[in-house]
C-alpha cells in the first residue's frame, strides 16, 4: 500500500531549532545507484546495467522527485548535497547541472554549501571532472579502497593502483577539497603491512579520509565465502589493532578521527555527514534512498522503493518513489540522536538529548567517566579513547 505522502509545507520545520537549541541543518542526498561492478563486499543499493541505462529518464525522474521534497520541507537553506551511489562519477555532468539546478530553484543553496560526489577511479576523466567542477561540485570522494592490487583483486575492485593513484592526482588537480576512502583488516592483511600502506595514504591525503574496517554483510559474496570458511578474516583482537594503529597514526598526522570511520584535518570533516551525525534534516532522492524530514508537526523517516527502474516508473506516474513513510517518536528520535552523536569525537549535547525525548541516568555517566569510558564537558558528554574500543556497550548503558 502506498504511503500517505502529501505534503503540509506549512508544517515543515525543524524540530531542532522549533525547541531553540540549535539547527544541525538541511541536506539533499541524491542516490545513483549503478556501477560498473558490483564488490563482493558491498550491500549498498547497487547495480550493474550491461546495457546501459535511459538516462534522460532517470534524470526527470530525479527532477520530480526534488519537486516533491520541495512541497514537504518548504522554504529552506540547503548547507549540503551529497551524490552517492552505486557510482554517482558514472553520470553524464549534465545530469549533474540539472540537479544542481533544480535543488537550487527548490530551496536556497548556501553560499558555502558543500556539493560532494563520490568517484571510483575506473570513471574518473579530466574532461568528466572539469564538468562536475562546472556543475557546481566542491568535494570529490575517491573508492581507492586499497594501495596495493593484490588486494584491490580480491576486493572486487576493476582498476589497479596506479589508476587509482592517477584519478586520485585528476581529482586534486580540479577540486579544492578531495577525500579518498580505503579499507582495512582485509583477509590476510598484516599490521605491518597496513602501517606502510596507511603511511603512503597519509602522504597523499590532503584533508580527509575515511578508513573502514572490512565487515562481512549479510547476504553478499563475501558471506557466503566467510561462511564456507574459504575467506578468513582478523579476528577481534587483531581487528582491534587494526583499529588502535589507525587512530595513532592519522592523529600523529595531523588527521585525526572526528568519527569513528572519518578523519580529517580540523576544518575539513564533512559538513553533509557531520549532518547526519548530528541529527539534522535531509531529504534523500533516488532508488532507495532514505530520508529525515520534519511535517506535519512530527519528524518523519521516509524510504524509496529500491529497484532502480521501478523506483524511476513509480517517480515519473506519481511525483515520487517513496515506498514507506513513518512518523517517528520522541524516544525514537532521541536514540537516533544518541546511537549517531555518539560516533563523533564531539560527542552529544546533554540538553539536546533531554529536550529529543532522551533520559538522562547521570550515575550511569558518572561511572562511565570513572572507568575513563567517556568524558563529559559542560552540557557534553563524549567517548574517550578507550571508550571508542567499546562504543555499543557504551551507548548501551546511556540508553539504559
Amino acid at each position: 500500500m502506498t504511503p500517505d505522502t502529501r505534503p503540509h509545507p506549512e508544517e515543515a520545520q525543524s524540530a531542532i531549532s522549533k525547541d531553540g537549541i540549535g539547527d544541525p541543518g538541511f541536506a539533499v542526498y541524491v542516490h545513483w545507484p549503478f556501477c560498473q561492478a558490483k564488490c563482493p563486499y558491498c550491500d549498498f543499493n547497487s547495480h550493474v546495467r550491461q546495457g546501459g541505462i535511459n538516462e534522460a529518464r532517470f534524470r526527470s525522474a530525479y527532477l520530480a522527485e526534488l519537486d516533491h521534497m520541495r512541497a514537504f520541507t518548504g522554504p529552506r537553506e540547503v548547507g549540503s548535497v551529497f551524490f552517492g551511489g552505486g557510482t554517482p562519477s558514472r553520470m553524464m555532468p549534465e545530469t549533474t547541472t540539472a540537479i544542481l539546478e533544480r535543488i537550487a530553484r527548490n530551496w536556497t543553496l548556501g553560499a558555502g554549501a558543500e556539493i560532494t560526489l563520490e568517484a571510483n577511479p575506473t570513471s574518473v576523466e579530466a574532461d568528466k571532472f572539469s564538468g562536475f567542477r562546472a556543475a557546481g561540485v566542491n568535494r570529490v570522494s575517491v573508492g581507492l579502497q586499497a594501495l596495493n592490487d593484490t588486494d584491490l583483486k580480491a576486493l572486487g575492485r576493476t582498476h589497479d593502483v596506479s589508476e587509482g593513484l592517477a584519478a586520485l592526482t585528476i581529482a586534486q588537480n580540479h577540486f579544492e577539497r578531495v577525500s579518498f576512502d580505503l579499507i582495512y583488516a582485509r583477509p590476510r592483511q598484516t599490521l605491518e603491512g597496513w602501517r606502510d600502506e596507511l603511511a603512503k595514504a597519509l602522504r597523499l591525503a590532503t584533508g580527509h579520509m575515511s578508513l573502514y574496517q572490512l565487515t562481512i554483510e549479510e547476504g553478499t559474496p563475501f558471506a557466503a565465502l566467510h561462511e564456507a570458511g574459504k575467506l578468513k578474516c582478523p579476528d577481534e583482537s587483531l581487528a582491534r589493532d587494526f583499529y588502535v594503529m589507525t587512530q595513532e597514526l592519522c592523529g600523529e598526522a595531523g588527521l585525526p578521527a572526528y568519527e569513528v570511520s572519518n578523519h580529517a584535518v580540523p576544518g575539513e570533516e564533512s559538513l553533509h555527514n557531520l549532518g547526519y551525525w548530528r541529527g539534522g534534516d535531509y531529504a534523500g532522492v533516488g532508488p532507495g534512498a532514505h530520508g529525515r524530514l520534519q511535517f506535519d508537526g512530527a519528524r518523519h523517516a521516509l524510504s524509496n522503493l529500491y529497484a532502480p527502474e521501478n523506483w524511476a516508473e513509480r517517480v515519473l506516474a506519481q511525483g515520487h518513489g517513496i515506498e514507506t513513510s513513518e512518523r517517528l517518536p520522541g524516544s525514537e528520535i532521541a536514540e537516533e540522536y544518541l546511537l549517531m552523536g555518539m560516533r563523533l569525537s564531539e560527542g552529544i549535547e546533554l540538553s539536546r538529548y533531554a529536550a529529543l525525548g532522551g533520559e538522562i541516568d547521570y550515575i550511569t555517566i558518572a561511572t562511565l567517566e570513572t572507568d575513563a569510558l567517556v568524558r563529559v564537558e559542560e552540557d557534553r558528554v563524549m567517548a574517550t579513547a578507550d571508550g571508542r574500543l567499546v562504543l555499543n556497550s557504551v551507548i548501551a548503558a546511556l540508553a539504559g
